[in-house]
């Protein structure tokens, strides 16, 4: 197997044992945890989710699905900013599957690693990488990023409740 697709497929279990962990976390959580934010300046399980949906949409959705960016990222860190277990659970899964479909296309066609689809965009902004990136870049992005927040949300659910099922 060459060395592009032993990578997609690494990134495609660890992808999709993120997303399950999450569910699972999130699953335990009620409507009050969700919003819960251990200190006023502190994200909520919402913003942290919002802020997942929100680089993926902006990052992933927009560039490989052709879907105008509509993200407010100030949005995502607003303290009011509401949002149930349902909507937690429906957006955590829609970041995941997102990542996931493009990582199964790219399988398809490894070459896609090496082109660059940000090139004649806006200018990326409060991102780690710049238009100049490749698909291997974001991929790789978003796989340093988001495991940051989703060990988050693993620590304000543990602070509400406790001990976790697994």
């Amino acid at each position: 197997m060459e060395i592009d697709l032993l990578l997609i497929d690494f990134l495609l279990k660890k992808y999709n044992s993120e997303k399950n962990g999450m569910l699972q976390v999130i699953e335990q959580l009620s409507d009050e945890d969700i919003i819960w934010a251990p200190t006023p300046e502190s994200n909520s399980v919402a913003n942290l989710v919002a802020h997942i949906w929100g680089t993926v949409h902006q990052r992933i959705e927009t560039v490989f699905f052709n879907i105008p960016d509509t993200r407010d990222r100030d949005k995502e860190f607003q303290r009011e900013l509401k949002m149930t277990r349902g909507q937690a659970i429906e957006l955590i899964g829609k970041s995941f599957d997102r990542i996931i479909e493009v990582l199964e296309t790219v399988k398809a066609t490894p070459k896609t690693l090496l082109e660059q689809p940000y090139l004649n965009l806006p200018p990326l902004t409060s991102s780690g990488v710049d238009n100049q990136a490749t698909v291997l870049e974001m991929i790789l992005h978003q796989f340093r990023h988001l495991p940051g927040h989703t060990g988050q949300i693993v620590y304000i659910a543990k602070m509400r409740k406790g001990r976790l099922q697994w």
